[in-house]
């Protein structure tokens, strides 16, 4: 049965967490997007995601996380501009359900899609044709995106999903495949992204990691 907190005491529940990283609810309540809705936009730069009901909150990323995830978002909406074919964005609400909804670091999706695929609240209530998810460091992080949000994405029509890790320099590519996210290959040094959805579309993988000599 799910179960639905106000704001108040949502924010009860959530677990201390630590500058960076990600938090799961230790708990067997099921969250619902309307769970959400009174708690801040951006409280202490948190995002907070369902995942099949469980609630799942993050902080604000490493830079060199932002960094990949703006190269991608600039290739995809500098493709969209000349091919015509769609949107590339960084960051969108995509609510699938009242207890899946995530906010995927990019997406790109057609103008097909879109037209009918916007909520009032200005999510997107479609899966976007393709879905990036940029890597963090820990455990929970890796079950978050390696595991729940590609079983999620496959259920709910995602054609192509790539998750970006920044600390290994690859790119892990899945496409669909008989119903499911299948991996179609791993990524590195002199590699290119590239897509079937994406006709002409080229980003070396060298383009998304922080120039030599930042950080620690």
């Amino acid at each position: 049965m799910t179960r639905s907190l106000g704001a108040g005491t949502l924010l009860r529940t959530i677990l201390p967490r630590a500058s960076t990283g990600e938090q799961t609810m230790s708990s067997t309540v099921r969250y619902t997007v309307t769970d959400l809705e009174g708690l801040p936009d951006r409280l202490d730069d948190t995002r907070y995601e369902l995942i099949d009901g469980e609630l799942h909150v993050s902080t604000q990323p490493r830079v060199e996380h932002q960094f990949a995830a703006f190269r991608v978002a600039r290739a995809l909406d500098e493709w969209s501009d000349q091919s015509g074919l769609g949107l590339g964005l960084p960051a969108p609400g995509v609510i699938f359900t009242p207890e899946d909804a995530v906010a995927p670091d990019v997406v790109w999706i057609s103008h097909a899609r879109a037209a009918h695929g916007i909520d009032a609240g200005g999510h997107f209530s479609v899966a976007p044709e393709l879905m990036v998810e940029v890597l963090s460091p820990g455990s929970k992080n890796q079950r978050r995106d390696r595991e729940l949000k590609l079983k999620l994405y496959a259920r709910e029509g995602v054609e192509e999903y790539w998750l970006v890790d920044w600390t290994s320099k690859t790119v892990d590519v899945f496409r669909r495949a008989s119903g499911e996210l299948r991996h179609s290959a791993t990524l590195s040094g002199p590699d290119e992204l590239t897509s079937p959805l994406l006709p002409g579309f080229s980003l070396p993988l060298q383009r998304l990691w922080m120039p030599v000599g930042y950080g620690s």
